[in-house]
């Protein structure tokens, strides 16, 4: 009980806790016998962090920050300590010398462990306490980071790299050489480790980039496992793999484009987690959800969802048809390609090479009797023309538009052929979005906004945020993403200005006047909220 004593005492000296609240922690944990921390933690009255902090004065060791967990790289700490076992016990290696190693740990080791760890390295063991939390980041971090290090920098890397020759015909290739250095042993992790780093730390871009002499050995390797023809180095090719990461499927998508400095590959991955494709979590605000989801509960109509290549708008839609899809409702859709599989559902690819389009395949589901219909996107007069027809002969129609926002989609629509009343007739909802990047919270800034942010943007909140960067995002400052939207519901008035001029600056009046927010005062909010920053939502919308 001295132990939990001191605990309370400390927490409440630091004003983490009341007197009442370690009262009621120590009639659960005696009931229990969990650590008083653990409970305390449960009932919601500290972090953990704030527990660390707390443990620290108590045992007498030192408690560190989330930016203090970094290696000394140079000292080759993973020879000291394993991967394996870093990451089973949960300690983090971070400086050596002759006689002594430092670690960090998320909760402090017994004796014996102590002891062992000693004989294991053959040094005296210094430790600093962090979360849990800090501490398996890191771990994951030093130990990848240090990995794909060790594989650029390789001597069989090397060795490849002087065996490399490029051609100056980019055009001829030798097809058994390519494949041979595609499947070289340091190739292979090399590109596998680029993948692995990129899923861990959730990255769009893979770093640190390889040799340029191994440009053409990786290219190919990629293309080998997204099963592209490698000896074709004249033309685009798409292609896509799959892999398991962390007990789920993982796909990526695969780009590769001819330049004058040799060939482009992008890689694009797409998370198979159902939980991703939940409405709520995706951005939207309670008005704009509500307005959506009231018209995917209509028993037909068009909803389109606009915005530019990669800004999320697939996701939205998948995001739907999981919020509307029973066993009671025929759902098919026809896409390029699809990206996420959902149980229930009819998804067909579109195969153009055998005249399975857009427009071929939605003619076929007409005769199938769907009750949802989506559509990847309407790239053209007939694809828009057939939606509109579904939609006015009982089908509830979603699909996307590559348009600026929301309003745009119906001059699009408009100018690519469609007459005005079947628009008017048809759109039930039209959404525009864009991907904001999120404020990192363990490093996030704050400060007060200038007289020139409120002026110009219009900020009312006494306290905004600015990127700053940790060790947790890779000195980013941003860490995960979210959407802003704009979501119009096409009522009366909108449908008489359509069927009279569809003029833009007409519609948008009309967006103003109905308070419908534009993509730029749904950034704000979230500015204001503090989830993300003004550069940010400048980056991609205006005012």
């Amino acid at each position: 009980m001295r132990l939990n004593s001191l605990l309370g005492e400390i927490l409440i000296g630091k004003k983490m806790i009341t007197v009442q609240q370690l009262s009621q922690a120590l009639v659960e944990q005696k009931e229990t016998r969990e650590p008083l921390g653990q409970v305390l933690i449960r009932f919601g009255f500290i972090t953990e962090a704030n527990l660390r902090v707390a443990l620290s004065e108590q045992l007498g060791i030192s408690f560190v920050s989330p930016d203090e967990l970094v290696p000394r790289i140079d000292q080759r700490l993973k020879e000291v300590i394993p991967p394996d076992f870093a990451r089973k016990h949960l300690v983090l290696p971070l400086s050596r010398d002759e006689r002594s190693l430092k670690i960090a740990v998320g909760k402090m080791p017994d004796l014996i462990f102590l002891d062992n760890l000693r004989k294991m390295t053959g040094l005296d063991i210094l430790t600093v306490l962090s979360t849990e939390a800090d501490i398996k980041r890191a771990i994951d971090l030093y130990y990848s980071v240090t990995d794909l290090q060790e594989v650029v920098s390789s001597s069989e890397v090397d060795a490849a790299s002087q065996q490399y020759i490029e051609t100056k015909d980019e055009s001829r290739v030798d097809l058994e050489s390519a494949m041979a250095e595609a499947g070289q042993a340091p190739v292979v992790r090399l590109v596998d480790m680029m993948i692995k780093k990129s899923l861990d730390d959730r990255a769009s871009d893979i770093l640190p980039p390889p040799p340029r002499e191994l440009h053409n050995a990786v290219v190919s390797r990629i293309k080998i496992i997204s099963k592209l023809d490698i000896a074709e180095k004249r033309v685009p090719q798409d292609g896509s793999f799959s892999l398991s990461y962390k007990a789920r499927r993982i796909d990526v998508r695969v780009s590769t484009v001819p330049t004058v400095f040799g060939e482009k590959v992008v890689m694009r991955i797409l998370d198979k987690r159902t939980d991703l494709l939940d409405l709520r979590a995706l951005g939207f605000e309670e008005e704009q959800l509500r307005h959506f989801e009231l018209a995917l509960t209509r028993p037909y109509g068009l909803i389109f969802v606009t915005g530019p290549t990669g800004s999320g708008k697939s996701t939205t839609l998948y995001a739907a048809l999981n919020k509307i899809h029973s066993p009671d409702i025929n759902i098919t859709t026809i896409e390029d390609p699809v990206e996420y599989q959902i149980t229930g559902v009819n998804q067909v690819q579109v195969k153009p090479d055998i005249g399975l389009t857009f427009a071929s395949g939605l003619r076929a589901f007409l005769r199938q009797d769907p009750d949802v219909i989506l559509v990847g996107e309407v790239r053209d007069l007939e694809t828009a023309e057939i939606c509109i027809r579904a939609s006015l002969t009982g089908h509830l129609v979603l699909s996307t538009l590559h348009t600026n926002d929301a309003v745009t989609a119906v001059t699009r629509l408009i100018d690519i052929g469609v007459q005005p009343y079947l628009v008017s007739g048809s759109i039930a909802l039209v959404a525009a979005q864009r991907l904001i990047r999120l404020l990192c919270e363990d490093c996030k800034e704050a400060y007060r906004p200038t007289d020139k942010e409120r002026s110009d943007y219009g900020i009312r909140a006494e306290t905004i945020y600015r990127a700053k960067g940790c060790s947790k995002c890779r000195n980013i400052g941003y860490w995960g993403r979210a959407a802003i939207y704009e979501v119009i519901p096409v009522d009366e008035d909108i449908r008489r200005l359509i069927v009279k001029d569809a003029n833009l600056d007409a519609m948008r009046r009309l967006q103003k006047e109905k308070k419908y927010e534009t993509l730029f005062q749904n950034g704000l909010k979230k500015v204001e909220r503090g989830v993300t920053t003004i550069e940010e939502i400048l980056s991609v919308a205006y005012e």
